[in-house]
């Protein structure tokens, strides 16, 4: 698959030599196109900087997480959900099926190297990948060389901290929601959710039902849909309708069947955004809030929807409306990143915002061998029909290559055999 030099470089590091691609990132989109390359018989090599498959599954979400999604729409190339395994699987049988992806397709990580630097040697037409490992008091430095790199850290790599005037002088807990297991420690605790989206939701209703006073400040717009429909899941139905009606218009039926089973939202201090909810997602990637029961409690005074953030003080929270909150800890609900900037050295395919520049759904693949997996906004569904792509492209080269090689070994032959 791969070879170690025998001598370090000049430098002090290893030095690799892989002969298919290089695949940063050994989560679900990872995994995906390891999968479908392992299947064409293409050797490659995933790097992972924690130290086992799907870190943020595994090490940053919270415990009462399910997927939002019907298991058909969430399931990776090759391998589908088990049978008995409910309609929206737990946090524990999700990693069950990855950790069970990987040993059906024998996906063996390099886990604990955390990429340093990727960039694209001109001279030598090769991608040279620098990793440091993350294990041990020993700096070790390795460099990849290669001549494809697949790009799977995906969308959240990194929680989303924002500057607020004051937070620096709360006396209390402050977390990002990626480090919130449950709201068992909050019992009675008056908490500030800062973030509305599904994440700030599931938080709000995991700290109300375990019988803390949750806030849950709201500062822009966003649509709240309940998550199945006459007993399908909405968005199962959404795409069922989107093959025979324009996109506005299911966005007019979904809103309609909104009201009537969630009732007016702006009652409740959460206004709905101008756009749709599809036509959002499609223009700006801001997913819809799928319900599971928050607005309820919402309903109910149990969890408190407040407007936007003025300042922190001590103990306590200034809203924009003048209103002061008392307050003992404060969850983060902020969203998440990409973190490619930090270390892909290359501004033609990525952004700035560590997205591809190419929209969907040709952000997949860039040009010198280099590839995106999981950067669609479009979930689970959007990195596996990724890895179908870039396996399928990458197969084709591979190929190439390959009929050229034989064909040289061929034509070499013949020569000694004239002679």
């Amino acid at each position: 698959m791969f070879s170690f030099s025998s001598q370090p470089d000049f430098c002090g590091r290893r030095c690799v030599w892989v002969n298919g691609p290089v695949i940063v990132g050994a989560g679900p989109s990872g995994l995906a196109v390891s999968a479908c390359l392992k299947e064409q018989c293409i050797p490659f090599v995933v790097i992972e900087r924690a130290d086992c498959i799907a870190s943020l599954w595994q090490k940053r979400t919270y415990d009462r997480l399910k997927l939002h999604l019907p298991k058909k729409f969430c399931q990776l190339p090759k391998l589908p959900f088990p049978e008995e395994y409910p309609e929206y699987p737990s946090k524990k049988q999700f990693i069950n099926y990855l950790e069970n992806y990987a040993q059906k397709f024998d996906i063996k990580p390099q886990f604990n190297e955390c990429v340093q630097s990727a960039k694209y040697d001109e001279a030598c037409q090769l991608w040279r990948v620098v990793t440091v490992s993350t294990t041990g008091s020993t700096r070790t430095e390795t460099e990849y060389i290669c001549q494809m790199l697949v790009v799977a850290t995906g969308e959240n790599a990194e929680g989303i901290v924002p500057e607020i005037d004051g937070l620096q002088d709360f006396s209390g807990e402050v977390i990002h929601a990626k480090d919130y297991k449950s709201g068992e420690k909050y019992t009675g605790k008056k908490v500030l959710v800062v973030g509305c989206g599904n994440s700030g939701m599931e938080l709000s209703l995991d700290l109300s039902n375990h019988n803390a006073k949750p806030s849950m400040v709201v500062r822009s717009s966003v649509h709240i849909l309940p998550r199945e429909i006459m007993g399908k899941s909405t968005f199962d139905l959404a795409m069922m309708l989107m093959k025979w009606l324009p996109l506005w218009l299911v966005d007019k039926l979904l809103l309609i069947l909104t009201w009537f089973i969630l009732g007016d939202t702006q009652k409740m201090g959460i206004k709905r955004p101008s756009l749709g909810p599809l036509q959002l997602k499609n223009q700006h990637g801001k997913t819809p809030v799928l319900d599971i029961g928050a607005l309820e409690k919402i309903r109910s005074g149990e969890i408190t929807v407040v407007p936007g953030i003025k300042r922190f003080n001590t103990n306590s929270v200034e809203l924009v409306n003048g209103e002061t909150v008392e307050i003992d800890s404060v969850v983060l609900a902020t969203g998440y990143r990409s973190n490619v900037p930090y270390w892909l050295q290359e501004s033609e395919f990525f952004g700035k915002n560590g997205f591809p520049k190419t929209p969907f759904p040709n952000g997949w693949k860039g040009k010198r061998g280099l590839y995106a997996s999981g950067f669609t906004r479009r979930g689970l569904a959007g990195a596996s029909a990724d890895a179908v792509r870039i396996a399928k492209d990458i197969g084709k080269v591979w190929n190439e290559e390959l009929s050229q090689k034989k064909k040289r070994v061929h034509t070499h032959r013949r020569c000694i055999s004239t002679f």
